[in-house]
């Protein structure tokens, strides 16, 4: 085959968004690597493996297109500035590489935030655009059989599908297993299944550069100056909203921890680093802190971030904990 001579092949790209985010998310507290998923990355090893799939030169292997379908709360709902901070990064970092958002709104049933709809609007954008535009692989990152009739529908066309799925399982901060897995009925009706749980660690193992590649660098450390010490006071130990405070870490797992101060400490999770990466800290790093309520009016930490030890930190000692009874 003289692959110079080869016609293009248009890649579409098409994102189940939460399906992705929990994929990146795994990577960044669960696996060794502790790093998410760089979308720029992931197209680069799409383009090579599609290449390599359909015996072609890479530089005909071309994504001509890439959607992100997710379902997301409205700027009244998402009260927290934090989680409207996040959503507005992750909008930023999808417009910047060319991936059209496809956005509906999250709904609340029996106390609970629920995703509908996204997986038919996916399907049928991926369809209508796949005979308009003549894709000749559409690369799917999802792993819900909804997927199936949509594969069934793009064989039928001509149009090649490259399933990029992961299976992995382990045990979340609150201790319950968690697994992640495709359907069967996805990797039997795809042309092309790639397993890319596997594809990763092999590829780390042997330090494969587009493997590497596939996780967003992560900056050096920053040495901050130790801030002046401020004990919070007041009937809570916290302080009332947007205090300031300092004090030291317990009980990091998975993206969340809490900071020292009794009664009760105060709850955090990697949303609210203001400064860092929540994967650098370490039970009893000193951080700096604001006083924040969460979505249920309780104490939280906000605008977390890592500092120098104090120079009478030895003042800052661990209260004991408040017993059951005392919180009657």
């Amino acid at each position: 085959m003289n692959q110079m001579n080869s016609p293009l092949i248009r890649i579409g790209v098409f994102y189940d968004g939460n399906y992705f985010l929990k994929i990146s998310d795994y990577y960044y507290f669960q696996h060794e690597r502790k790093a998410r998923i760089s979308l720029e990355g992931l197209h680069e090893y799409i383009r090579h493996q599609v290449a390599e799939e359909e015996d072609v030169d890479v530089r005909l292997s071309q994504i001509t297109d890439s959607h992100f379908f997710r379902g997301r709360l409205s700027a009244t709902e998402a009260r927290d500035k934090d989680r409207l901070f996040h959503d507005r990064l992750l909008d930023d970092i999808l417009m910047n590489l060319g991936i059209t958002t496809h956005y509906m709104p999250l709904k609340t049933r029996d106390g609970r935030l629920q995703e509908k709809g996204i997986d038919v609007w996916l399907a049928l954008e991926a369809l209508e655009l796949a005979l308009h535009k003549s894709f000749d692989v559409i690369v799917l990152i999802a792993g819900d059989s909804d997927y199936v009739p949509l594969i069934k529908k793009l064989n039928t066309i001509g149009t090649r599908v490259m399933l990029l799925n992961w299976d992995f399982k382990y045990v979340d901060f609150k201790g319950e297993n968690r697994v992640t897995r495709a359907s069967q009925q996805l990797l039997e009706h795809a042309t092309y299944p790639i397993g890319m749980h596997d594809v990763i660690d092999n590829g780390l193992a042997s330090s494969e550069e587009i493997i590497e590649n596939l996780f967003v660098n992560q900056p050096e450390p920053v040495a901050f100056p130790a801030p002046k010490p401020v004990r919070p006071t007041g009937p809570t130990a916290a302080g009332p909203v947007g205090t300031v405070g300092i004090s030291t870490i317990k009980n990091l797992k998975n993206g969340f921890g809490f900071v020292v101060m009794p009664p009760n400490n105060l709850f955090f999770s990697y949303a609210d680093m203001s400064e860092g990466d929540f994967n650098d800290l370490r039970e009893g790093d000193w951080v700096e802190f604001t006083v924040g309520r969460n979505h249920r009016d309780e104490d939280c930490a906000r605008n977390v971030r890592k500092v120098q030890p104090p120079q009478d930190s030895e003042e800052y000692e661990e209260e004991p904990e408040a017993n059951s009874s005392d919180r009657l």
